[in-house]
């Protein structure tokens, strides 16, 4: 079942990793990967806090409290697991961006942006739709990028909607 998996995984990274050959597809997964970097998501938690005194203050604290779960469980399983990223163990793939930090798995930028996307949907319904389809678009783009498997994104997408839903369940 592993092996299968792994092969999935590897076919999936080449699916997507083909885009990286067009300008276009570079510049769209360099910006997209560059909005899940995380100090924006800090910068419009406070901005809600300041601007909404109603419900601006709780959506800061699920944001600080779901990053409190997410951020420690992401350390320890990327360390842990140690899992190589594809650029450094497949041929034919170069990365396009330096990545943040040695491992694969999961990927931070799909648990940060789902996390978001989770809260934010809860904070202004009318932006799920939008906030999740971004979500989904950085995870893609840190495949496009070399950095990441598809099997990455989706352990990190996972690890952000469960920090998001403990954080949803706690505070409110």
């Amino acid at each position: 079942m592993w092996q299968q998996l792994a092969l999935w995984d590897k076919r999936g990274f080449y699916w997507l990793h083909q885009f990286s050959r067009q300008p276009l597809s570079q510049w769209l997964a360099r910006n997209f990967s560059r909005s899940g970097d995380g100090y924006g998501y800090a910068l419009f938690g406070v901005i809600a806090a300041f601007a909404d005194p109603e419900l601006g203050p709780t959506f800061f604290l699920l944001l600080l409290t779901a990053y409190a779960i997410e951020l420690p469980a992401y350390w320890f399983l990327k360390n842990r697991l140690q899992r190589a990223r594809p650029c450094q163990v497949l041929t034919g793939c170069q990365p396009l961006v330096d990545p943040h930090d040695k491992f694969s798995f999961p990927s931070g930028h799909s648990a940060a942006a789902f996390l978001f996307a989770t809260v934010l949907g809860w904070y202004i319904p009318q932006l799920a739709i939008l906030a999740w389809s971004w979500a989904t678009l950085v995870a893609c783009s840190r495949v496009v990028l070399g950095v990441h498997y598809p099997g990455d994104i989706f352990a990190g997408a996972s690890l952000g909607l469960v920090a998001a839903t403990i954080s949803l369940t706690v505070v409110i």
